[in-house]
């Protein structure tokens, strides 16, 4: 069965990144977030998670694109981690208009129809202290992502049969969680990678705010770090399309209002215009040349129509030096956008030099013999540093090529 499985994952995955993957357009995250479900080399027999319907979500009118209800996967702590939670958001991209969303809804990421009943826990969520030593007996938790707006929006169009209900989806999971026992938490920590990642930025003070005072409350955000940069073109690819998921899905009223009183919706669905007014403790894990980014914000295929960035979108190592130097272009956006983030104590750092996405899922990436290092930390040792007060962690990486742990995703 297991042998079945990874073969499943690999023929899926790998089959869509080498044949279809210029053609996806940005309402998936792209096939680079499928690898969540893999099994990696670094996995040794990962428990198995089934899924849960949010039974009570659909008299809130809490439901996933299609109508259909939301649902988690819980695996229980024990031990000391008995009282002890961990939520990981799902991620999965978004969708910015009728058509995109239409689409979204004959998927997993729009229906619940076509969840996996299963999924694998490994890397934050793995059950093993060799594999997760800060949380792995903790109650961990895979929040399914249905809605197309990092779990934000709240509207729907009715002549479409599309329910925009990221935001109730949300507040009923929690709701739901709480009457599980999450309202007894002594420790919680709100995760999520990519689309899931700017959803636990944008949600992580919600989510400090569910708990008493003497909680111990934090936020994590894996490849959440989505910039408002100027693509190849001279164009704003990732902008217009967060004004077209803003709009459509009624993002607006959802945003913290400490942002909307002085720029506008969109420029408040940006982390880096959201991160500097979160109280609660938050840590931002990055790679520095995020894989989705290039692929889908810096150089898309539509602003690049004559295919000058298509190897070097696939391939870091075939990128000319003006590329590279463009790419370090971003990487210094990056810096700049924490400046003022890095400065408060409270909050953690690990941005490593690497063309990757999604560092906290993988096995291989958050905690193996050969995982990404900085200042001699591998990412789950870094993430527990901070949560439990052992050390600061403010670690950002040398420009590429210094680093030689990465885990660099290459497609062909």
């Amino acid at each position: 069965m297991k042998l079945l499985w990874v073969g499943v994952v690999i023929q899926l995955v790998f089959g869509k990144l080498v044949n279809g993957f210029l053609d996806f357009n940005g309402t998936e995250l792209s096939d680079i977030e499928s690898y969540e479900f893999g099994v990696s080399k670094a996995t040794d027999n990962p428990v198995m998670v089934g899924l849960t319907l949010i039974q009570t979500a659909g008299a809130k009118g809490a439901v996933c694109l299609d109508g259909t209800l939301p649902g988690y996967h819980l695996h229980r702590g024990y031990g000391s981690g008995a009282n002890s939670w961990l939520i990981q958001l799902e991620g999965g991209g978004w969708c910015n208009n009728v058509r995109t969303c239409v689409y979204r809804k004959k998927t997993r990421h729009g229906s619940s129809t076509y969840m996996e009943k299963q999924i694998p826990f490994t890397g934050i969520l793995s059950d093993k202290a060799e594999e997760n030593p800060d949380f792995f007996n903790w109650n961990r938790i895979k929040l399914r992502y249905c809605d197309g707006a990092s779990f934000s929006g709240d509207s729907e169009d009715k002549a479409a049969e599309l329910q925009f209900r990221g935001q109730r989806i949300w507040l009923a999971a929690m709701e739901d969680l709480m009457s599980k026992g999450m309202h007894n938490a002594k420790q919680a920590l709100l995760s999520g990678c990519s689309a899931g990642g700017l959803a636990s930025i944008l949600h992580c003070d919600e989510f400090s705010n569910l708990f008493p005072s003497m909680t111990k409350v934090k936020c994590l955000s894996d490849a959440g770090l989505f910039l408002d940069v100027v693509d190849v073109s001279g164009g704003r690819t990732l902008r217009n399309m967060y004004h077209g998921v803003v709009g459509l899905q009624g993002v607006q009223d959802s945003l913290p209002r400490i942002c909307t009183n002085h720029l506008d919706p969109t420029s408040c669905f940006f982390p880096q215009n959201l991160i500097g007014n979160i109280r609660t403790p938050l840590f931002i894990l990055n790679a520095a040349y995020d894989s989705w980014q290039i692929q889908s914000s810096i150089a898309p295929p539509l602003a690049d129509p004559h295919g000058f960035w298509h190897d070097c979108r696939l391939n870091h190592a075939k990128c000319s030096p003006v590329q590279i130097r463009f790419l370090q272009g971003f990487r210094n956006q990056m810096l700049n956008a924490i400046k003022g983030f890095a400065m408060s104590k409270q909050n953690g750092l690990f941005i490593n030099s690497c063309f990757a996405h999604c560092q906290t899922e993988r096995q291989d990436t958050w905690f193996a013999d050969d995982s990404p290092v900085l200042r001699n930390k591998p990412i789950a040792i870094a993430v527990g540093d901070w949560y439990f007060d052992r050390s600061d962690v403010k670690a950002i990486d040398c420009p590429y090529p210094c680093d030689k742990t990465c885990h660099n995703l290459v497609f062909k």
